[in-house]
């Protein structure tokens, strides 16, 4: 069965704005390699939308070998976008769910192949109210947003998570790998 991970930039406090972060040279190198061991990403609207960026730099490269090499790396991937407002997608990886999130994930996950990764906020936490999450790889930035969505936004049952490893980088950033332990206590 295929591993379902969750896989997200946010701040010290717990913000997900793509913007209010500055990922470095190891972070975009990070992502593309984890991308590459990866053959499908799971997208909401909004985060799909901010991706489109990676697109752009494929056709006009920025000259920042990183940045230019994720943005490749992104091209390349299946993208799933899961949208009640979309009515298509001008990616060629990308296409549009006809499937409930749920029953789309549960269909991957039975397929041949490597891992499914989230990256959009609001399909982290329908996933975790799911229990369809494998494993968390939260990037933390050190940056306080002071304002913005945070990541675990209306949940419900409080969720224990066991700790597996972390990753340090020279800007401060880290990331935190954990795993559910499939403890659910509601709150």
């Amino acid at each position: 069965m295929r591993k379902v991970v969750a896989a997200i930039n946010m701040t010290l406090d717990g913000v997900c704005d793509h913007t209010a972060v500055n990922p470095d040279e190891q972070i975009h190198q990070h992502y593309a390699d984890l991308i590459s061991s990866s053959d499908t990403v799971l997208y909401g609207r909004i985060t799909y939308l901010l991706m489109e960026f990676w697109r752009a730099l494929v056709k006009n490269p920025s000259g920042e070998k990183t940045m230019d090499n994720f943005a490749v790396v992104m091209d390349r991937i299946p993208k799933i976008v899961f949208s009640h407002t979309l009515e298509n997608v001008e990616w060629n990886s990308a296409s549009l769910s006809t499937e409930p999130l749920d029953a789309a994930v549960a269909a991957l996950q039975q397929q041949s192949g490597k891992d499914i990764l989230v990256g959009s906020r609001s399909l982290i936490t329908q996933l975790l109210k799911l229990n369809l999450i494998d494993e968390f790889q939260l990037c933390i930035h050190p940056v306080i947003a002071g304002k913005g969505s945070p990541l675990f936004e209306n949940m419900i049952d409080r969720t224990i998570l066991e700790l597996v490893r972390t990753k340090i980088f020279d800007s401060g950033a880290v990331i935190l790998y954990y795993e559910p332990t499939n403890k659910r206590i509601t709150i």
